[in-house]
């Protein structure tokens, strides 16, 4: 509850509070939360897409236009349609990734849930990702429930994020510490 709390006190917990309590008004809790993960991808998945939502110097009509085609072209709900078309009207589409997590974070805990987000170098078999969420789970102490993405440039390992912590595993991370570590010594 603290951390739903907390959410709340943020600008993308409040928006993404709002589109939840749309969603439930309207029987569409899963179908946004998948509509959700699916624009996440895109994001996460096209510079141009990331650069397009966080830049001033776009202006708001051309934003709007643009995650408006995005969102009809990808078939999602009336009401992420919407819930996008709002957020570049206020000029909010820079905290749209952020607002993503606080709804699926939300979703979770309505369900008696934990929410974690695994980001791996390639797509994890349906073995791995069982085995990992058995591992959350009894980490955890509770039901988890894992949205996991693909980041082809950890070169290996995972970042697992679950509420504020985060497990980071992952080669590029390691190669990053070890050439630290190396001008320390010369």
């Amino acid at each position: 509850m603290a951390s739903q709390t907390k959410s709340a006190d943020t600008l993308a917990g409040r928006y993404a509070a709002a589109l939840f309590e749309l969603a439930e008004e309207r029987g569409e809790l899963d179908a946004v939360a998948e509509d959700l993960k699916r624009l996440r991808s895109m994001i996460d998945g096209s510079a141009d897409l990331q650069r397009m939502i966080r830049s001033p110097v776009i202006a708001r009509r051309d934003q709007a236009r643009a995650i408006a085609a995005l969102a009809a072209k990808a078939e999602l709900s009336e009401v992420v349609q919407h819930f996008v078309g709002v957020l570049a009207r206020n000029r909010r589409l820079f905290a749209l990734p952020d607002m993503i997590q606080a709804y699926l974070e939300l979703l979770a805990g309505e369900r008696g849930e934990v929410a974690a987000r695994v980001v791996s170098a390639k797509k994890l078999s349906e073995r791995q990702l069982k085995s990992l969420v058995e591992s959350l789970r009894a980490a955890m102490g509770s039901a988890v429930t894992v949205d996991a993405s693909v980041d082809a440039s950890l070169l290996g390992g995972l970042v697992v994020r679950v509420g504020s912590r985060m497990v980071d595993s992952s080669l590029k991370t390691k190669l990053q510490q070890l050439r630290l570590a190396m001008k320390g010594i010369g």
